[in-house]
């Protein structure tokens, strides 16, 4: 593994030693441990804003030896037009590894190419991979195993959140049900492409919460898209609430990747009945990104 792209290219076994390796870093955090960044410095290039991303990755890179050096857009030259391949050509010859935080996936793709050194998405439009591993490691960690559990998803069918979501139950073997607006819903060809039986799209909430073991949900709105009133109202009757959880799983857990709008797509009392969960989830970010930086580490 020599760098995390998308939750879509890695396989089911890289998955399962990922979380194998967050959960043992985590039971470990604070003993002396293998610092497999000794003497290294990582480069975090972020052009979105970011709480719990970077504080996670500044973390972890420096209990695993590294230094993190943080860069925004208007620190460097991609702010004034440089192509991310000559961005990448430099930092590939100076620093150890990349995480990227941005808007265009085939940023991340290109850097990784171009710089010869493991890169990290951090998050872009297309997928959210590390979000999704430490949504999995809580579900592991609160429900047992996602292994005959269903997932569901409330909000935008389309989203970085839910396409790794897909590719996630793509690889898994789970059962997981999108909820969203027939105009926000994942498009037919990516359907076909993603090829998985256990995925399916419906615009009825409630059908897709019925039985659920995990309820997730996320801003109907994300960075880049404020001020889409016309989108944002297509998804009132989307928002996970007390009513629309009566039919999910006796035993069910409510996710949310933060930062949440209460009152929107979900309610201050949904949230806080799970705050517990939630802010259980927004912790193990740290966990397995530390597990992917030891992974790819040179």
């Amino acid at each position: 593994m020599n760098h995390l792209l998308s939750i879509e290219e890695l396989s089911a076994g890289e998955i399962q030693a990922l979380l194998a390796s967050a959960a043992e870093l985590k039971a470990n955090r604070g003993k002396p441990q293998v610092q497999p960044l000794a003497g290294q410095t990582w480069a975090l290039i972020f052009t979105k804003a970011s709480t719990r991303t970077r504080v996670s990755f500044e973390v972890g890179i420096r209990e695993l030896g590294g230094a993190p050096m943080f860069l925004s857009k208007n620190d460097i030259q991609l702010g004034r037009g440089e192509p991310i391949k000559d961005t990448a050509r430099v930092l590939g010859r100076m620093v150890h590894g990349c995480i990227i935080r941005t808007f265009d996936q085939q940023d991340v793709v290109d850097f990784s190419n171009y710089s010869g050194i493991p890169t990290i998405n951090a998050l872009t439009d297309d997928e959210h991979p590390c979000q999704i591993l430490a949504d999995l490691l809580t579900v592991q960690e609160k429900l047992g195993t996602w292994e005959g559990k269903k997932i569901a998803f409330v909000g935008d069918g389309y989203s970085n959140m839910t396409i790794s979501w897909m590719w996630a139950a793509k690889r898994l073997g789970f059962e997981f049900a999108v909820a969203c607006p027939d105009a926000y819903a994942p498009p037919a060809g990516f359907l076909e492409k993603l090829d998985c039986p256990g995925v399916t799209v419906t615009s009825d909430p409630a059908a897709a919460v019925a039985g659920a073991h995990v309820i997730n949900t996320d801003v109907w709105l994300s960075m880049g898209q404020e001020g889409q009133a016309e989108k944002e109202a297509a998804f009132g009757p989307f928002q996970v609430n007390a009513g629309l959880l009566k039919d999910a799983a006796t035993e069910h857990i409510v996710l949310h990747c933060l930062p949440a709008y209460r009152g929107k797509e979900i309610t201050e009392e949904v949230l806080e009945l799970h705050a517990d969960t939630i802010f259980q989830e927004a912790e193990n970010r740290l966990h397995a990104q530390k597990a992917v930086l030891a992974a790819i580490a040179r």
